[in-house]
């Protein structure tokens, strides 16, 4: 009996990771993770947390704290360079420590080690969090520079909206970035029946939202799952074109997935959007996970989060939540914002009962979820100041919000009692998921130095 248990841990010892899948949450703190599992078991009519999200299950688990080198609260930057290298950095660095210096990122180490580095996410190519694997700047904000580093870099596979300012923003003589990436042997592909039509001949891939009349949609970040539309690029999808792709040209490799749209939406204090892209990122994480079923004794799958965005609070006054009532929410508070700037527009001066519609129609008020009289004037209020051309918008991290639409956010949080604190990041330490070759590295506390260090341990042995 001792000789087999002594054999069963000198085998677990040798076991090697040869598949990495490397899921950030972008803004995904711990009660991002619960309130998304609370929401659905609340919509389900099952107990509060009965109805739980694929990492949540995962066998081993920990927390990690975010602070970055220059302050107690990261920005993505950061937090991004942290998870990919393992040093600190000031905030707004990329692949530098805070004398200047590169830093190697795992992604970089691997692919000099022979394998397929996959890179993708919900947001742009060239942001912050994907950036933070392959670019090396000063300042984030450089969109241009990063995105002729992700070229240089010779990773095998990009996914997600494509690139911020492809042309570059100074100067228009800037070869294009898409041009840039073909010229050094990537292929283009505009949606995911193209992905699937260039995938076998395509020496490296570059997978991006489908195009139009103007060029690529959604250059900055994917639709949000609660506003997609058919034919809209999910991330399932991205990770889906991704692991054949990979594993067709390797024998091993390693991807980086970002959910990039949770940290949106909690930039702007939406809790319902928040939670679908939670969900969204949960459905990517269950094509890692039947690949892991298939490798279980190779693959190694690890959950985390970059910071915390917002304070969500998951409570606002008494020892109740109505989460359910999130469910009457139809779109993100970005849309109903255009939809209220859309009427606006077409009417100088629309009536209370067409506002009151948008109202209905995409948060249930009145009809699901009831409106006080105080509540009504209160927006309406809002609306008779719209009318006069008062209405101010609410800058948010990514976009502005009309009052209207924030309000009517706002109005529908407050009564699912959830709270926040800011609409920017916040110090919260953030969750750690995982299962597989050198999972149990990650339980209890951490620092998010620790982990990427952590993963090269499990590739190593």
């Amino acid at each position: 009996m001792t000789i087999c248990i002594v054999l069963f841990a000198t085998v677990a010892m040798m076991a090697q990771a040869k598949y990495v899948f490397y899921f950030i949450g972008d803004g995904m703190g711990t009660n991002q993770v619960l309130g998304g599992e609370m929401y659905r078991s609340a919509v389900a009519g099952e107990p509060l947390g009965r109805v739980q999200t694929l990492m949540s299950t995962f066998p081993y688990s920990g927390h990690a704290s975010t602070y970055s080198k220059s302050n107690g609260i990261t920005d993505s930057a950061a937090a991004g360079t942290c998870l990919a290298t393992g040093s600190k950095t000031n905030n707004g660095v990329l692949g530098l420590n805070e004398k200047g210096d590169t830093l190697q990122t795992i992604a970089e180490e691997l692919k000099k080690q022979g394998w397929g580095i996959g890179i993708m996410t919900t947001v742009a190519i060239d942001h912050a969090t994907p950036a933070a694997f392959y670019a090396h700047v000063e300042k984030r904000s450089k969109y241009y520079e990063v995105g002729q580093q992700l070229s240089e870099s010779q990773f095998d596979f990009f996914g997600g909206a494509g690139f911020h300012y492809p042309q570059g923003k100074k100067d228009n003589k800037d070869i294009n970035l898409y041009r840039l990436a073909e010229e050094r042997g990537y292929t283009i592909a505009h949606g995911l029946q193209e992905a699937q039509a260039k995938s076998n001949e395509a020496e490296k891939l570059i997978l991006v939202q489908s195009s139009d009349d103007q060029g690529v949609k959604h250059g900055d970040n994917l639709p949000y799952a609660i506003d997609r539309k058919e034919g809209d690029l999910k991330l399932a999808e991205i990770v889906q074109t991704a692991i054949p792709f990979l594993e067709k040209r390797y024998d091993r490799f390693f991807m980086m997935v970002e959910g990039g749209m949770i940290d949106y939406a909690c930039h702007a204090d939406d809790a319902a959007t928040a939670f679908g892209e939670l969900w969204d990122m949960d459905e990517a994480m269950r094509v890692a996970y039947e690949f892991y079923l298939a490798h279980p004794d190779e693959t190694l799958i690890i959950v985390t989060a970059d910071h915390e965005t917002g304070g969500l609070a998951l409570g606002n006054s008494d020892y109740t939540l109505y989460l359910d009532l999130l469910q009457h929410q139809k779109c993100s508070a970005w849309v109903l914002s255009d939809m209220f700037s859309k009427l606006f527009q077409d009417k100088k001066k629309p009536t209370w009962g067409e506002v009151k519609d948008i109202y209905r129609t995409n948060l249930g008020f009145w009809d699901k979820v009831e409106i006080s009289l105080d509540e009504e004037q209160a927006l309406k209020a809002l609306y008779k100041s719209a009318c006069k051309g008062k209405g101010k918008d609410t800058e948010t991290m990514y976009k502005n919000i009309n009052q209207l639409g924030e309000a009517g956010i706002a109005l529908l949080n407050k009564k699912a009692h959830v709270g926040w604190t800011t609409r920017a990041h916040s110090a919260h330490a953030v969750p750690i998921f995982a299962i597989g070759v050198g999972a149990e590295r990650f339980t209890g506390w951490h620092d998010n130095t620790e982990i990427a260090p952590l993963i090269q341990q499990a590739t190593k042995e």
